[in-house]
């Protein structure tokens, strides 16, 4: 397994911040030239420690400002079911995350929308399409206190 360096996290963490920097203001930052910087960029990519770039967009100013977690419990599991609501779970654009996790119910999402009558809607949907009998737990976010998809790379 490859084990990034401490110039590969940096680069890492330089680029989870700020991904459109270029090649020459991210050597500078790590201590590389454009060249060395660029390859090793382009080997962080395709050993997959890379895995995109991506815009972050406000919701609120999109018209999205409802943010919304879904806990689903099932009432019966097996490798069947899980693969159903895995399939299902990604044809709706409003979930922006689903996780299957343990403890006291099985899936856990994050939902972006419009208005409570899009969360009816979506819960309904999501609720219709799960194999099995399922109960759901929502939370409607007040305040976002905190939200990022940095991670932290300290060693």
């Amino acid at each position: 397994m490859f084990e990034p360096d401490r110039i590969d996290l940096k680069i890492l963490d330089l680029l989870q911040r700020q991904g459109r920097m270029s090649m020459t203001e991210l050597g500078e930052q790590v201590g590389l030239s454009t060249s060395p910087c660029s390859e090793r960029v382009k080997r962080l990519e395709r050993q997959g420690l890379i895995t995109g770039y991506h815009a972050r967009v406000d919701p609120v100013l999109l018209g999205k400002p409802l943010l919304v977690f879904i806990e689903i419990t099932l009432s019966q599991k097996s490798p069947h079911i899980f693969e159903t609501v895995r399939r299902e779970l990604g044809f709706f654009p409003d979930v922006l995350e689903c996780h299957l996790v343990s403890g006291s119910f099985d899936y856990l999402i994050k939902a972006r929308l419009r208005a409570m009558t899009d969360y009816r809607e979506l819960l309904g949907s999501i609720l219709k399409k799960v194999p099995v009998p399922a109960q759901s737990n929502s939370y409607v976010v007040m305040e976002e206190v905190k939200e990022s998809t940095v991670l932290a790379l300290d060693r």
